[in-house]
């Protein structure tokens, strides 16, 4: 993860562009990202069953959703609930037995990988003893899984985002409350660039940050680009005294 400058960016290539105004989680993503991909109802059908869950076909959707009068996107999920505790080897065994295509097996491992990194400095133990609770459910495997083919589809050579809004408050989790942003968070913040907002609660998830720093993420301003396709998407939460959403688009470097 870098600091981006822009300096000998390839004319002509993809860029993208996201501004996380109140956060970022792994469900905004693979919401910004198929829309910005164009992706349809099918080909999101097709990538949930690419990656082993053909009963899931229409239980995940981007559809429209609005928030005081502003009209945008977000992600819905019907999942069945279930208890799996799953460690960074039965993740990475799950994406390498898919038929996803190998760069997004690739990106959607490194995303795990980055994330049992942290936990296992948060729990102080290696991160192939991690099991993910919340984090190996069944949506974080899907968000990561669709959130890094699409990424691979669109191929930027540029992914820039502004800087991340970080709040106190806390977090209801597995391990009872923690304070925000949560330990694993804290620890994948390193590198990035963050903002305080006036708010509380959780606005960057640990999957959200764990797959920015997966498909390199620059922070900077906007790149000189022609833009072509872009999206605003809300998350599940709504967060009192701050412009809520993330803004994302797509362009051509010029």
């Amino acid at each position: 993860m870098q600091h981006s400058h822009h300096h000998a960016l390839p004319k002509g290539r993809t860029a993208l562009v996201l501004r996380p105004n109140s956060g970022v989680s792994g469900d905004i993503l693979v919401a910004g990202l198929a829309r910005l991909a164009g992706a349809t109802q099918d080909d999101l059908d097709q990538s949930v069953a690419a990656l082993g869950f053909p009963d899931l076909k229409g239980k995940l959707r981007v559809a429209p959703r609005s928030l005081g009068e502003i009209a945008g996107w977000g992600l819905e999920l019907e999942l069945p609930h279930e208890h799996a505790h799953r460690n960074l080897a039965d993740i990475t065994a799950l994406f390498e037995a898919s038929s996803i295509p190998e760069a997004a097996k690739g990106l959607a491992v490194k995303a795990f990988s980055i994330l049992a990194e942290a936990e296992g400095r948060v729990h102080g133990v290696d991160p192939a003893e991690v099991h993910f609770h919340e984090v190996g459910a069944l949506d974080s495997i899907l968000d990561t899984g669709l959130a890094a083919i699409l990424f691979a589809r669109l191929d930027p050579a540029l992914f820039v985002s502004g800087p991340l809004p970080i709040c106190d408050g806390t977090i209801k989790c597995a391990h009872g409350l923690l304070a925000s942003p949560a330990p694993a968070v804290s620890i994948l913040l390193e590198g990035a660039a963050v903002r305080g907002i006036e708010s509380t609660g959780e606005t960057v998830t640990p999957t959200g940050i764990a797959l920015l720093k997966a498909f390199g993420v620059a922070f900077g301003p906007w790149p000189s680009m022609t833009v072509e396709a872009q999206a605003l998407v809300f998350g599940t939460r709504v967060l009192e005294g701050v412009p809520n959403g993330a803004q994302f688009a797509k362009g051509t470097l010029t």
